[in-house]
């Protein structure tokens, strides 16, 4: 049966007819459910929300709900869900504010493991892996194919670049630069360029190499962030790797975990 006879389901809600929604599930208002979404027991989804297609929600997830922020006084924003991802155990993510973009956004093929958490206005993109209770603070965008670890707390409006692997019990208080192993050892900062990772991924061994000599000039410079901009810019004309490296660094609001 598509919808169990206790699922709870709002009458302005839309479920295809493919979707799932399981035992004692709660499906609010506003809440679109795409094909081959399959929603399990006792999960929440709250609404407005729109979850795409092929999502698993595991038993007592509950996604869509309002902001945990003061100034939020009940204004119609939404959590926006992509295709194929899957929410363990008692994950929770959380609509937008409409002090900030007004939605929450989740790509594709994320996986959240149990209690991590997703806050309002948060950008999250593709292939991400969320281990268990990691979780993110307002207005926080992550890329694409980062992985954090396991209680990894991130600060509001911090960045996490495209393949980062953040190691866990991290605390994230400033932007973490994207293909970077960082962790906090002694202190939160990038200790080495992600090359497992971005081998699993398909980048060459030049492409991997290019970004060591980068992760090397950061560290370098590490007081000279002149000279460290200058020398990226000269790596950067031959690597596009390097180029997105740099213009992170550049772009940053929140100042970077360094090397």
């Amino acid at each position: 049966m598509p919808i169990h006879a206790t699922a709870v389901v709002h009458e302005s809600a839309s479920v295809h007819p493919e979707a799932e929604i399981g035992p004692y599930a709660v499906i609010g208002a506003a809440v679109v459910i795409g094909a081959r979404t399959c929603v399990g027991a006792h999960a929440l989804v709250d609404g407005p929300t729109v979850l795409g297609e092929g999502n698993i929600v595991h038993p007592h997830v509950a996604l869509g709900g309002p902001p945990q922020d003061l100034k939020y006084a009940g204004e119609p924003t939404r959590l926006v869900v992509g295709s194929r991802n899957v929410f363990r155990e008692f994950m929770t993510a959380h609509r937008g504010t409409v002090t900030g973009h007004a939605e929450t956004v989740i790509g594709d093929d994320n996986l959240f493991m149990a209690y991590s958490h997703v806050a309002h206005d948060c950008v999250v993109g593709n292939r991400t892996v969320f281990a268990n209770s990691a979780s993110l603070s307002g207005h926080v965008v992550v890329e694409d194919d980062v992985i954090l670890g396991g209680f990894v707390a991130v600060r509001q409006f911090c960045r996490v670049g495209r393949f980062a692997y953040v190691g866990g019990m991290t605390p994230v208080n400033k932007d973490v630069l994207p293909f970077t192993w960082t962790s906090s050892d002694r202190d939160t900062k990038a200790y080495k360029i992600n090359g497992v990772g971005l081998s699993r991924k398909g980048y060459s061994a030049e492409r991997v190499s290019s970004l060591q000599k980068a992760y090397r000039i950061l560290h370098r410079n590490r007081h000279d962030h002149v000279a460290a901009l200058a020398a990226l810019g000269e790596l950067a004309e031959s690597a596009p790797d390097v180029r997105v490296l740099l213009d992170f660094i550049t772009s940053s609001k929140a100042g970077i975990h360094g090397a």
